[in-house]
């Protein structure tokens, strides 16, 4: 193909368009006075500018390992994710301590479940085995963090107690008796070796709760990581699979709803203000309106979870050939930070910051 001879840009008359250009007295345009485009000439000056990078150390995997397997076990709505063995949990958690991944979260799966959820507070329990075991692989080269919530656990799928048959508000999630649960959930974690508990149950007053449990059993140096404006997402989805989720109906009542973005802002600082350390927004993607907002006013590190719902679209359409899935996954964690997020719990945490490593 024969090269197109470059137009003089003071010259209508040298354009491919000129007989428009001249037939309609078009003037020559103005040459621009500020150039924004010499900053994008190369590589090396697109990253010296960046105004938003991606850190190993900020990124946060979620992680599920469940009680009843000898092998782990693929998960098929999230490609590439697993439920993990004790042994597999172990090296994953090396490997992402060796790649410079900041934290995992872990979130168990118990061979049986009761209305209470008691697996969830079981010393025995494989999520507190679970905590033991990676607190014995990595140390403190990883922040060992652990989900807080009784919905694995509970053969409803609720993340509280329901009231019974026979009570005047029968079906609800009982808030106030739900919090003690939570409070023997995280001295439990505490004591099994986690560095952060991570109530996701959205009860109100939850982290309250929590930290005067922890501080009285003399755990006052584990953090909180509050999921502070959690939605009632149907992003969500994909982890239905992944925890193998007993839940009837949806929890609609204690999760927020999507259309609200002031009480967003709302719920994170009543978080802080009972004493969370680091507040959280889920999902990410769809809610960077919130994120931005709690962004601008949390005196306290911001959280954003990519959901197993973005993941699985982007793995989807990747897998389709619809589109670049490096480049993707790196846009949409950099859509994230660049909303605020301080830090960011995904589940390609481990790959990207191999890649970042490179």
């Amino acid at each position: 193909m024969t090269a197109l001879p470059m137009p003089d840009p003071r010259d209508p008359g040298t354009s491919p368009a000129a007989e428009l250009l001249t037939s309609r007295g078009v003037p020559a345009p103005a040459a621009p006075q500020v150039r924004p485009r010499r900053l994008r000439r190369t590589p090396a000056l697109r990253g010296l500018v960046a105004e938003t990078r991606i850190d190993p150390g900020q990124l946060i995997l979620p992680a599920f390992v469940r009680e009843d397997l000898t092998a782990p076990n693929p998960i098929g709505a999230m490609p590439g994710v697993v439920q993990h063995t004790l042994d597999s949990i172990r090296r994953e958690a090396a490997a992402c301590a060796e790649a410079g991944v900041g934290a995992i979260d872990l979130f168990g799966i118990p061979a049986t479940r009761d209305q209470a959820g008691s697996q969830a507070w079981a010393e025995d329990g494989i999520l507190n085995r679970a905590i033991a075991a990676v607190r014995a692989e990595v140390g403190d080269a990883l922040v060992v963090c652990a989900d807080t919530c009784l919905d694995e656990f509970t053969s409803h799928g609720h993340c509280g107690l329901v009231r019974p048959d026979g009570d005047r508000r029968a079906g609800e999630i009982d808030n106030d008796s739900t919090l003690a649960l939570y409070q023997a959930m995280a001295v439990s974690q505490a004591e099994a070796g986690a560095h952060m508990v991570s109530p996701s149950g959205m009860m109100d007053g939850q982290v309250a709760a929590i930290r005067a449990a922890l501080d009285a059993t003399g755990h006052d140096e584990v953090t909180i990581l509050a999921y502070s404006a959690k939605y009632a997402s149907a992003y969500f989805g994909p982890f239905r699979e992944a925890v193998g989720s007993t839940l009837k109906g949806d929890r609609r009542t204690y999760q927020q709803d999507p259309a609200n973005r002031r009480e967003g802002l709302r719920e994170v600082l009543l978080d802080v203000e009972q004493g969370a350390d680091l507040v959280m927004v889920k999902p990410a993607g769809p809610y960077l309106d919130v994120l931005a907002d709690v962004a601008a006013a949390s005196p306290v590190p911001v959280a954003a979870y990519q959901v197993s719902g973005e993941y699985a679209m982007v793995e989807a359409a990747a897998a389709n050939g619809w589109i670049d899935r490096e480049r993707v996954i790196m846009e949409s964690l950099l859509g994230i930070v660049r909303a605020g997020a301080d830090c960011v719990l995904t589940y390609w945490a481990r790959e990207v910051a191999e890649r970042l490593g490179e």
